[in-house]
């Protein structure tokens, strides 16, 4: 074999070991990559090492500018005007009854007929009696012109004539006895008719016909006067100033009646008056109340609560109750919400609640937004997500999404705190 020959095979042997190497390279490359890609997909993606701030979830409402009702409760109850146990004047038999139970009889109506047949009978002798001394009487009288005329000739005695006279007075007296008897007996006819003395509505029958009657001993009918109708209520002697201030600066203050729930309202009526002391045990007072009562929905020893209204704050600025965070004494604050989603403690001159809404005197500019619930651990200058209705996000801007204002469900549900505290 020439040296040639074997130059030519150790240049193969080369090539080929070398071409070996670079092969078993490229394939562990490959492997290290295959088992990379495996392990970063157990593993998942890289963490985030952005810092990520959180924010404090609360919902909030606008300060609003409305008149604010103050009103005073207390507890009461319906009280007729009147009240009237209709009974018979007369003794006898009790023969008709003319109203139902439960209806509303005006003043006038025949209620209940007593025999009256007696006194019928005793009304035609008083009659007659009087019939019988009013002849005699007018005898007495034509015969007392003649005596005059006779003693004016001397022709009878002085004695017959005063005689004659003193007789024409005594039948002038028993006519008018008499004339009393048959106006008594008249009025006994009368009263055998009993008729309601008011309007007002009648309860249950406690007598039915047929019965024998006693005067004044025995009730026909009860009559309560429903329209109108009153209440009377009682209020704590601390609010006492406020009342007598309204009343006497010369206004009217309306009084509201509620149910026992105190949800609906029955009527809405005026006060009338006041009374003259302070229960001591109670530590109230009482006052009355009118209802005109025209849909009967005030019934008589009905338990009401009553609202009297004594005075309205015109143009006050107001935030729902539980925006505000009362302290000590008088201090008090809200959480203002920033445009930059954070918030402000901001010490705030709460006045009334009324409903559920607070007067805010000092502190507090009407528009501005105050967090309503979740504001008991924020501190000055915490960062919130503020959320409208459905506790969907509130920016203040637009929705990425809709691209409509978000603003609107907040002042929305802002609205909607602000009157369902009313």
């Amino acid at each position: 074999m020439s040296p040639n020959t074997l130059d030519s095979s150790g240049n193969v042997r080369r090539f080929l070991g070398a071409h070996k190497l670079m092969l078993f390279v490229v394939f562990a490359l490959l492997s290290v990559g295959a088992w990379w890609s495996f392990r970063g997909k157990r593993a998942g993606p890289a963490p985030d090492n952005t810092p990520n701030v959180f924010k404090a979830s609360v919902t909030a409402a606008q300060a609003e500018i409305k008149d604010v009702v103050i009103s005073l409760s207390g507890l009461g109850s319906v009280v007729p005007l009147n009240t009237i146990a209709v009974k018979s004047r007369v003794d006898g038999q009790l023969m008709e009854v003319h109203y139902k139970e439960g209806q509303i009889v005006h003043e006038g109506d025949l209620l209940a007929v007593i025999d009256e047949r007696p006194f019928k009978a005793q009304l035609e002798q008083f009659a007659g009696q009087l019939a019988r001394d009013q002849a005699q009487l007018i005898n007495a009288r034509l015969d007392l012109k003649r005596y005059q005329e006779l003693m004016a000739t001397d022709a009878i005695a002085r004695q017959q004539l005063d005689t004659q006279a003193a007789l024409v007075r005594q039948l002038e007296g028993s006519v008018k006895s008499d004339q009393g008897q048959v106006d008594n007996a008249k009025l006994q006819v009368t009263y055998s008719r009993v008729t309601a003395p008011l309007t007002g509505r009648v309860g249950l029958r406690p007598v039915d016909p047929g019965n024998m009657i006693q005067a004044s001993n025995q009730t026909l009918a009860t009559i309560t006067q429903m329209q109108p109708i009153s209440v009377i209520f009682t209020i704590a002697e601390d609010n006492l100033p406020k009342v007598l201030d309204a009343v006497n600066s010369g206004g009217t203050l309306a009084v509201e009646a509620y149910d026992r729930a105190q949800e609906v309202k029955l009527a809405t009526g005026e006060l009338v008056t006041v009374d003259n002391q302070i229960d001591q045990t109670t530590g109230t007072v009482k006052l009355k109340a009118s209802f005109a009562n025209t849909d009967n929905k005030l019934f008589p020893n009905q338990f009401v609560n009553a609202n009297i209204l004594v005075d309205t704050i015109k143009g006050a600025v107001t935030v729902p109750s539980a925006a505000v965070q009362r302290g000590t004494g008088t201090s008090s604050l809200v959480y203002v919400v920033r445009d930059d989603s954070t918030v402000e403690a901001r010490s705030v001159e709460p006045g009334e609640s009324v409903g559920g809404v607070t007067v805010i005197r000092k502190g507090l500019a009407a528009g501005e937004t105050v967090v309503v619930e979740g504001g008991e651990k924020l501190r000055d200058g915490a960062p919130v997500s503020v959320k409208g209705e459905g506790g969907k996000p509130q920016n203040g801007g637009s929705d990425p999404k809709t691209g409509k204002d978000s603003a609107a469900p907040h002042q929305k549900g802002a609205k909607a705190a602000n009157q369902g505290g009313q």
